[in-house]
């Protein structure tokens, strides 16, 4: 997919206090100590080289995860208005979400119900009220039910009650539409009632989508997950973007379920900043990582919000879908420079650097090297996270 970017008019930029913040977030907040003052501690854990190249671990995965629990399929925040439809690749499935003008969001598989053909092709969101197939020209309401057959005295009876969008079990959880791909009974227990309520309060529900980017990566899902769970890399990997602005230090971490809530001060971070500025903009000060169960990444930057959703394809095939949420589009001529210069940096630091890295580490693990990986004590989220993914397995 091409670069989907609105340069409107951008935004004036909305400052998140820490007051704006649930007393979860606040309490972690405060918990994050001086640089000088944090404590490091040593780990020795490994994972077998099969979790990341193995077939029989990624079917499970697919057959226990992906396939057993609902997914993330998009930010509601892409469809801004009711009346609204987009076409998404997600998890090898071609699916139709829509926001329905009585506000409802719908997720189908973008088939025609004649013969299965694509029923959009791109990847725009489109404001419309109905959805014509290119084929044969069967008509749908973006509520999924058939509202028009082509040359319906051609057949002898066409059920359109029957014939509506094979539609998927979906719902909404902290600004994310998540979908039970196999069309099954949904589970929704994974999805953490704190980790909503905090990505409410980050604004997510309410975003706009600045940009977004799809990526198409030789590497497990997994060794693409890895960086955003780890500091280990950031003052090394991107030694020369971002690595200055962050700390070489632990973070916060706390679990809820298969989440995983990270928090951590950046450079000259010292806790009395907190009350020094009550109204000043928190993510000047500190940074929020999450993943959200269970492929959901989201990180919070000074002016803008990145939330990457990563897609197995294969065992070492994985689809990142990118997106740049801002409080809302631009509305001067400084903060359109600030959301286009961000954009920019943004997908060369995740695209050059991050999505580099996990190719290049794919490609040794292939090869059966290392046998185990090895994880230090600035990785130690990544055990966590495996450790709760598991016990899924």
């Amino acid at each position: 997919m091409n670069d989907v970017v609105e340069l409107v008019r951008p935004a004036e930029r909305k400052v998140t206090r820490l007051s704006d913040l649930t007393a979860s977030q606040q309490a972690a907040i405060r918990q994050i100590p001086a640089e000088k003052d944090a404590v490091t501690v040593p780990l020795s854990a490994t994972r077998p080289n099969a979790i990341f190249t193995g077939a029989d671990r990624y079917e499970a995965e697919q057959a226990r995860i992906f396939q057993r629990f609902p997914v993330p399929i998009a930010p509601t925040a892409l469809l801004a208005e009711p009346g609204s439809v987009v076409a998404i690749e997600a998890y090898g499935k071609p699916l139709l979400v829509s926001r329905t003008r009585n506000d409802e969001y719908r997720v189908f598989i973008n088939a025609c119900q004649h013969k299965g053909a694509k029923l959009v092709e791109d990847c725009a969101v489109h404001r419309q009220g109905r959805i014509v197939c290119p084929y044969h020209a069967w008509t749908y309401g973006i509520d999924g039910k058939l509202i028009g057959v082509a040359r319906p005295d051609m057949f002898e009876a066409v059920d359109k009650a029957a014939r509506g969008l094979k539609e998927l079990p979906s719902r909404v959880w902290g600004g994310i539409l998540y979908a039970q791909l196999n069309g099954g009974e949904a589970d929704w227990s994974n999805l953490s009632p704190q980790v909503a309520d905090d990505f409410g309060a980050l604004g997510i529900p309410d975003a706009h989508v600045y940009g977004r980017r799809s990526f198409e990566l030789k590497a497990n899902w997994k060794v693409v997950l890895e960086p955003f769970l780890e500091g280990y890399h950031v003052q090394r990997l991107h030694a020369a973007s971002i690595g200055t602005l962050f700390q070489d230090a632990p973070t916060i971490v706390d679990l809820f379920g298969v989440n995983i809530r990270q928090v951590s001060g950046r450079i000259g971070y010292v806790p009395a900043m907190l009350d020094e500025q009550p109204d000043g903009n928190i993510h000047k000060l500190v940074t929020h990582a999450y993943t959200a169960f269970p492929n959901v990444v989201l990180v919070t930057s000074q002016y803008y919000t990145s939330l990457m959703i990563l897609m197995p394809r294969a065992v070492d095939r994985t689809t990142v879908h990118y997106y740049m949420l801002t409080p809302g589009p631009a509305t001067t001529p400084k903060a359109a420079e600030v959301f286009e210069r961000s954009f920019e940096m943004i997908i060369g630091v995740f695209g050059g650097e991050d999505f580099r890295a996990a190719e290049i580490t794919q490609a040794g693990l292939s090869c059966g090297v290392p046998e185990t990986t090895l994880y230090c004590g600035l990785e130690s989220n990544i055990i966590r996270y495996y450790e709760a993914l598991e016990s899924l397995l």
